[in-house]
């Protein structure tokens, strides 16, 4: 069965940061965070077993988080 994997690129709600990234960690799919400086303050590893699977991690385990201001999810690919 293919996978499906990518990186979630993840703006915080200011003064949720550590809220947020607690509930994050238990979400089944998420591989990875790392807490990063710059224009996003989280880059998250996701995996699920499709596609579809995929954005619904992304749309309503991630996004529905109310400390996530934003996302852009960067779904990987062999070249």
């Amino acid at each position: 069965m293919a996978m499906a994997s990518g990186l979630v690129l993840v703006r915080l709600v200011v003064g949720k940061e550590k809220q947020t990234l607690n509930k994050l960690k238990s979400i089944r799919g998420i591989t990875h965070i790392s807490a990063v400086l710059g224009r996003w303050d989280l880059v998250i590893d996701v995996e699920a077993s499709s596609i579809q699977e995929l954005t619904s991690l992304v749309v309503h385990k991630i996004r529905a988080n109310s400390g996530v201001a934003t996302t852009e999810t960067l779904v990987t690919t062999a070249i």
